[in-house]
């Protein structure tokens, strides 16, 4: 899968790209990232990427010249199709089932937001979908980028084991059950004693039954979406019930 980053800061991208997982991934062919520095298709001696806004008002706007020359001469370095993202806070809230989706296609294009945003124009003409990775600002879509680039480049066949992805937080709406490691009492806090018993099947109710507390206690509005995707069996109903929860508006359930 190709990674395009098409940002005004591509240094801030050198620690995250080269470290861990990426860049095991990188090196085994798997993924592989681009940086592309939009200056590059400035016109003027002073690089400017960035204008005052029409109508007044505080900050700048990435002008709409350069931005659309470097988003055109990116698409045409490969062949691949791809998608062409704006990192911008009010685009569509990323969730792990976009996260998914993405995974699936061959190339991303990843524009970086900065100042006030970009061009309206642009967006118009040139972005196919717009992520917002929360209800905050930050101060430029890089952050943003690098996130989107480390939930989906992890969900691409064989840059990790596919087992570990089955059942984490977020993969079928519900988070994830707790882990322990070695000691098995630690502080005079002992293990469940049921992930010590070596019986599998109760291991797998038990840490079915963890997720559905968790889920419940910390995120119960992912219980609606799971009823409504009709992944919740007779036997998680059950013991949600017996916890006190009741599906609101849901339909499914």
């Amino acid at each position: 899968m190709r990674f395009d980053i098409l940002t005004l800061f591509p240094a801030m991208f050198q620690g995250p790209l080269t470290e861990s997982i990426l860049k095991r991934a990188q090196q085994a062919g798997r993924i592989e990232f681009h940086l592309h520095d939009i200056r590059q298709w400035t016109t003027d001696r002073h690089r400017t990427a960035d204008d005052t806004p029409y109508g007044g008002g505080a900050g700048m706007v990435m002008k709409a010249e350069p931005l659309a020359a470097a988003i055109r001469a990116v698409r045409a370095t490969d062949d691949r199709p791809g998608v062409t993202i704006l990192l911008t806070p009010d685009g569509e809230l990323l969730t792990q089932q976009i996260v998914r989706e993405l995974a699936t296609l061959p190339r991303l294009l990843l524009v970086c937001g900065h100042y006030e945003g970009i061009d309206e124009r642009v967006r118009e003409t040139l972005i196919d979908r717009e992520l917002s990775i929360g209800d905050y600002v930050l101060t430029g879509g890089e952050l943003a980028a690098m996130v989107v680039v480390d939930a989906v480049a992890r969900l691409v066949p064989g840059v990790i084991d596919s087992e570990s992805i089955v059942e984490e937080s977020h993969s079928d709406f519900l988070l994830e059950y707790p882990h322990y490691t070695r000691p098995a009492v630690w502080e005079g806090r002992a293990v469940p004693s049921v992930l010590l018993s070596g019986h599998h099947g109760e291991i797998a109710r038990w840490r079915r039954a963890e997720r559905l507390r968790r889920t419940l206690a910390r995120r119960p509005d992912l219980l609606v979406r799971a009823a409504a995707a009709g992944v919740l069996s007779k036997a998680d109903l059950t013991l949600l019930a017996e916890l006190g929860w009741r599906p609101e508006a849901s339909g499914s359930a």
